[in-house]
C-alpha cells in the first residue's frame, strides 16, 4: 500500500501507526538515495559504499524529523516564555548551522558501523586468550525480549559514562579548550547543544560508539539512544522559563539545572571557595543522579549569566576572543591549546636544573 493511502492507520493501533511511520521514513530514505546519493556515488566511483550510504540516510531522515519537531515545540516556548530577553539573536544562527551539521550528519553511525569489524577482530583475539567483552545482553538474556527494558539499561550505563566523560572535558586543559567552544555561547537556546568543536564531536562519537559496542547495544537501539539523548539535551539548553520541579529535577536534567553548568563562576570554575566545585558542577548529561552521588550537584543557586569568565572584558575576565563564526571558533580553540602547550614548555624549561 502506498504510504499516503495508509493515513487511516493513524486512528488504528500503535502497531499500525509505527508501520505507517516506517513506510514514510523509508520512502524518504529511498527518495534521497535514488535522487541525490546514488548519482553522487556513481560519479565518484564509490558504488561499493552504496549499502552503507543507504542505511545512513535513515539517520538523516530521523535527524531532520527530530529537528523539525523540536523547533515546533521549543521555539514557540522560547518566544512566549523566555528566561532571558536579548537585544538581538546574533550568534544563534551559527548554532543553527552546528545543529544541522550534527543532527543530519552520519558521524556517530559511521563510527559505530566502521568500528564493528575492528571490534569483532578484537573480540576474537580476546576470546582466544580467555577474555570476553561485557555484553549486557549476555548477562541478562531477557533484554533482547524486552526492548524497552534494554533501552533504559543501556541509557543508564551510557549516561554514567557520559557524566565522567563530561567531567574529563572540564578537567583536562587542552580538552577544556575544545569544550569551551560549547560554553562560550552566552545566549543559550534550543540550538546551543550542538555548538561544539568538530574534533571534540569526533572524540565523543568514537568513545560512545566503542562503548556501545562493548556493552552490546544493537544498531537500532544505538540510533534510538542517540536521538532521544539529543532531543533531551536540546530541551536542557532551551531559553525557557520552566523547570522540572523539585522532584523532576532530581530524576532528569532540566533547563535550570543545566543552565547553572553553563554559568560564569559556576560551570567551569571554583565556586564560593568550595573545592568540591573545582572545574564546575552539574555535569550530568541526562540524569542528575551521578552529580548527586559524586558531590557535583547544585540545585539551589539562582540563575546566573552564562559563558566563560575568560571571554569577559577586563577586569572581570581576560577579554579572550572565542570567535563569532563557526570557523573562527574552530581555529581559536587550537590557538588556545597552542598557548597552553607553549606555557607548559616554558614552565618545564624554567624548572630544569642548571648545567
Amino acid at each position: 500500500m502506498h504510504p499516503l493511502a495508509s493515513l487511516a492507520a493513524l486512528s488504528a493501533s500503535p502497531a499500525a501507526i509505527s508501520h505507517l511511520f516506517d513506510q514514510l521514513t523509508g520512502a524518504a530514505q529511498t527518495w534521497l538515495f535514488v535522487t541525490l546519493v546514488q548519482p553522487l556515488l556513481w560519479h565518484l566511483h564509490m558504488m561499493d559504499m552504496d549499502d552503507l550510504a543507504y542505511d545512513g540516510l535513515l539517520w538523516v531522515v530521523y535527524g531532520a524529523l527530530q529537528v523539525l519537531l523540536l523547533y515546533l515545540v521549543l521555539r514557540p516556548l522560547e518566544w512566549l516564555a523566555p528566561l532571558e530577553r536579548w537585544e538581538n539573536r546574533r550568534g544563534i544562527g551559527t548554532d543553527v548551522i552546528y545543529t544541522l551539521v550534527n543532527r543530519l550528519g552520519l558521524l556517530p553511525l559511521i563510527l559505530f558501523l566502521t568500528l564493528q569489524p575492528l571490534f569483532d577482530l578484537a573480540l576474537a583475539w580476546l576470546h582466544l586468550h580467555g577474555l570476553d567483552n561485557l555484553n549486557l545482553d549476555a548477562l541478562w538474556p531477557g533484554m533482547s525480549l524486552h526492548p524497552l527494558a534494554g533501552f533504559l539499561i543501556y541509557l543508564v550505563v551510557l549516561d554514567f559514562a557520559g557524566y565522567w566523560y563530561h567531567r574529563w572535558q572540564h578537567q583536562i586543559g587542552w580538552w577544556w579548550e575544545l569544550h569551551a567552544v560549547h560554553h562560550s555561547q552566552r545566549k543559550l537556546s534550543m540550538w546551543a547543544d550542538d555548538r561544539n568543536h568538530f574534533l571534540d564531536d569526533a572524540l565523543q562519537a568514537a568513545f560512545f560508539a566503542a562503548l556501545a559496542l562493548v556493552i552490546g547495544v544493537p544498531p537500532a537501539q544505538f540510533v534510538a539512544l542517540t536521538l532521544v539523548g539529543g532531543a533531551l539535551q536540546s530541551v536542557q539548553h532551551a531559553n525557557i522559563r520552566f523547570d522540572f520541579g523539585r522532584i523532576g529535577e532530581r530524576l532528569l536534567v532540566g533547563p535550570r539545572f543545566h543552565r547553572l553548568h553553563h554559568a560564569v563562576g559556576f560551570g567551569h570554575e571554583l565556586g564560593h571557595g568550595n573545592r568540591a566545585r573545582l572545574y564546575g558542577c552539574n555535569f550530568g548529561v541526562l540524569l542528575p543522579w551521578w552529580d548527586m552521588l559524586f558531590g557535583s550537584a547544585d540545585f539551589s543557586t539562582p540563575t546566573q549569566p552564562t559563558g566563560v569568565r575568560a571571554q569577559l572584558p577586563s577586569p572581570a575576565g581576560l577579554g579572550e576572543n572565542y570567535g563569532q563564526g563557526l570557523w573562527a571558533q574552530q581555529v581559536l580553540a587550537f590557538v588556545r591549546i597552542g598557548r597552553r602547550i607553549a606555557s607548559a614548555l616554558r614552565d618545564a624549561a624554567g624548572t630544569r636544573p642548571a648545567t
